[in-house]
């Protein structure tokens, strides 16, 4: 089932989530609708609090990245359910990308992250994983594990960015927004 996207200005995005253990009901038809919902906007991740849950789950496949020929090959076959995940190190020299949410609609922005990270976290079969990742694979990963620490992409910008922003930022917050996925705008 293809689940709404919660956007920009719900306070739920901005809070840190809470692990979950194996008998967190319907988990895996809960995967299986995130990965629906995230194919269906186009993304290469989604966490759990886009989806209105505020649990330490998300789900990546970066496979679409490793195509063409500016692919990155880091990204192939790149398809993971992180549960309860920690991201204990991140290393290397910082680097740019632009970034995109599927929370934050029609905007990107220059990102800096690290490119390497170690990660642990439960897969959907409840098999614990220490995983090492680089590259692209890293960054998806970042972003979403920024979603479950209750961070967006737009706090690691400058406060000049952010207030450039603002008033597509209010226009997505109160639904004036046009995008081909369903969203949940947040009534106060």
């Amino acid at each position: 089932m293809i689940l709404p996207v919660v956007a920009y200005g719900d306070p739920l995005l901005k809070k840190k989530a809470k692990d979950i253990d194996e008998n967190y009901p319907g988990l895996q038809k809960l995967i299986a609708d995130m990965f629906e919902t995230m194919y269906n906007a186009n993304g290469v991740g989604l966490a759990a609090p886009q989806i209105g849950k505020s649990i330490r789950l998300f789900v990546v496949d970066a496979t679409p990245v490793a195509e063409g020929e500016d692919g990155d090959p880091t990204c192939v076959d790149f398809k993971r359910v992180f549960i309860n995940p920690v991201i204990f190190e991140e290393e290397g020299e910082e680097w740019s990308y632009e970034e995109g949410c599927l929370s934050i609609p029609h905007i990107r922005e220059e990102v800096k992250r690290k490119p390497q990270l170690k990660i642990e976290y439960y897969d959907e079969n409840w098999d614990l994983y220490e995983e090492e990742l680089d590259g692209f694979a890293a960054r998806v990963v970042q972003h979403e594990y920024d979603h479950i620490e209750g961070v967006l992409f737009l706090d690691h910008i400058s406060p000049f960015r952010r207030t450039l922003l603002k008033g597509k930022l209010a226009d997505i917050s109160k639904g004036n927004i046009d995008v081909n996925y369903r969203m949940k705008f947040y009534k106060k």
